[in-house]
């Protein structure tokens, strides 16, 4: 099938389908993924030679003004960095961890790490200063056991340090060292001296070395770290260049908040002007109220060409663009592409989005999307098209192979690929666990065909397959579907909402409303609900009145729920939903 041309440059979307004996279906791309190189660095060695004052890096100063690294004085500070690495006797059981977000020299100590073969390791900041018992903290430490341990402001990290970080770690602060311990100013490891130690070390660094730990909880709860390796991140960079064809006519410029902990942020964007000479300005706003304007004056300075964002970033920031004819016009001037990953897209945020870009333009903007995890580095696929359904996630990238295995009217997803993860660090149980007798990848989640005739026209989303599951009468709930149209039914007025009923008659909804969001609406809204059966049918609900706890892993620091947890840590008001009769604040029962 061909696509509608686009305005910028795109990859190719022909699928290869072959069905197999057991009934599951093959897919790939019928192209050859293109070389890439043996380490990232090579990249950032490329760039400091043929463009040595181009930026690499911006942030926010003090003065509000922007600070910047150059591709040349990062080569340069990442050299002496990885030279005062490997005098300290680093390696992969001693591991670099960093607790505080994007920065300069949080980008620095990464790159250094590299150069030196040591593995890097960033962990969310959340485990640190949003915790009340460190919980998740101890166990990244833990299994970590790492030799050195940074933090930008050792005065704000404090209470996790003194609580959690080994006392035979090396901490390292950019300002503010704590007061009971002992830190090593940044500046002294950006001052090492570097030699032929480094070039010897940097010669070492192969596909197979551990380029970092990336930490995901899955529907565990309790973290994992999974092993990037080199031969991941610049293969699926490869994949990425393929299918964002466009990143070869001239470099990438980022205007980000998303968190390097997490593989979007870290491998796909950062690694995205990395690999292909780019730019990347921090933005230190958030999709939250009180955080949002940051992006925006952001957004005002520095107009992208290619714009990532989760589905809660741009529905925080719709209302601006929507009512700022020139900030409109500023970020619409110089974007190739608007990209969203991370969570389900309400269908109502995607097709505004593309209004206010066709209004602006004059032409349509394409909204892509892709999907992975952080063990496949992690673009998997990629929708280089447009899709009235928000839930389409594309096609496999060249080099990427998926089995499509029936599960329920749906199909469960496995992959195999050079950007596949070859585990969890000091974890081979749960590293068995991930992959099947064939060596596939089981990526958890389940997907429908756009069209079962025409794999190229992609793979629709249907949420986790952990999260499904059945009513007593037999029938099978599926989750993320209804969650998704839930969501968009009541928009703007829940934050999340998850649902119960394994082994029981009929549905419920435990709601995470939005602030001051009045009851009487909710009602009004959850009558007019569509529901077909009762596999969709909701028959009571709940406001909660707490919110999702990051401590009981209800909800990641990314802002997703855990369903699973949520329904163990909120027992005791499941069965409140279901007593007979229903207790007061439970809403409904619908017959």
């Amino acid at each position: 099938m061909t696509h509608a041309a686009p305005a910028v440059r795109l990859g190719p979307t022909e699928v290869q389908a072959r069905g197999r004996a057991d009934g599951a279906i093959e897919l790939r791309s019928p192209h050859a993924l293109e070389p890439y190189p043996a380490r990232i660095t090579e990249r950032l060695e490329h760039w400091a030679g043929t463009a040595p004052k181009r930026v690499l890096l911006a942030e926010r100063d003090g003065a509000g003004g922007w600070r910047t690294l150059s591709y040349g004085a990062a080569l340069e500070g990442a050299r002496r960095i990885a030279a005062a690495l490997l005098a300290r006797g680093l390696s992969p059981e001693r591991p670099v961890a960093v607790l505080s977000g994007n920065d300069i020299e949080h980008a620095l100590l990464e790159l250094g790490a590299m150069l030196a073969g040591v593995p890097y390791a960033p962990v969310s900041p959340a485990y640190s200063l949003l915790s009340q018992d460190f919980a998740r903290l101890d166990q990244v430490m833990r299994l970590l056991t790492p030799g050195l341990v940074y933090a930008a402001d050792g005065a704000a990290f404090g209470r996790a340090i003194a609580a959690v970080v080994p006392a035979d770690a090396e901490l390292v602060v950019a300002r503010n060292a704590p007061a009971a311990r002992a830190a090593t100013p940044f500046a002294s490891l950006r001052e090492h001296p570097d030699g032929p130690e480094v070039d010897a070390a940097h010669a070492c660094v192969g596909p197979d070395t551990i380029a970092k730990f990336l930490f995901t909880s899955g529907s565990t709860g309790a973290p994992k770290a999974v092993i990037n390796t080199q031969r991941m991140w610049c293969a699926n960079q490869a994949m990425i260049r393929t299918m964002l064809a466009f990143l070869r006519d001239e470099p990438p410029v980022l205007v980000g908040w998303a968190p390097w902990h997490h593989t979007a942020a870290g491998n796909h964007d950062f690694g995205l002007v990395l690999f292909n000479g780019g730019s990347y300005y921090i933005d230190e706003g958030r999709p939250m109220p009180g955080a949002i304007e940051a992006t925006v004056r952001n957004l005002r300075e520095i107009a992208p060409t290619f714009y990532f964002n989760v589905p809660r970033g741009y529905e925080a920031l719709l209302p601006y663009l929507r009512g700022d004819a020139a900030l409109r016009r500023r970020f619409f001037s110089r974007l190739r592409v608007l990209w969203f990953a991370g969570a389900a897209m309400p269908q109502h945020v995607y097709d505004e989005l593309r209004e206010l870009a066709l209004a602006e333009r004059g032409e349509p903007l394409p909204f892509l999307t892709g999907l992975g995890s952080t063990e496949t580095a992690p673009m998997t696929l990629g929708r280089l098209f447009e899709a009235d359904d928000a839930s389409n996630m594309g096609v496999p990238a060249p080099g990427v192979e998926l089995k499509m295995l029936p599960f329920e009217g749906k199909y469960e997803m496995r992959v195999r690929g050079p950007h596949i993860t070859p585990g969890y660090w000091r974890q081979p149980g749960l590293t068995a666990q991930a992959f099947d007798a064939e060596g596939w990848y089981r990526l958890g989640d389940a997907f429908e065909f756009a069209d079962p005739a025409d794999p190229s026209r992609g793979l629709l989303f249907r949420g986790r397959v952990a999260e499904d599951f059945k009513l007593a009468t037999g029938t099978w709930v599926h989750v993320g579907p209804l969650r998704a149209a839930f969501i968009a039914h009541f928009a703007p007025y829940l934050r999340d909402v998850v649902i119960a009923g394994e082994g029981r008659s009929e549905l419920a909804a435990l709601v995470f409303p939005a602030m001051g969001f009045p009851e009487e609406k909710f009602r009004e809204l959850l009558k007019t609900f569509p529901a077909t059966g009762s596999s969709n049918r909701i028959a009571r609900a709940l406001l909660l009145k707490e919110p999702p706890s990051l401590d009981a892993g209800e909800i990641t620091d990314k802002g997703a729920i855990n369903q699973r947890a949520v329904l163990a840590h909120r027992a005791a008001l499941v069965e409140t939903v279901y007593a007979e009769p229903p207790g007061p604040d439970v809403i409904g029962v619908l017959r």
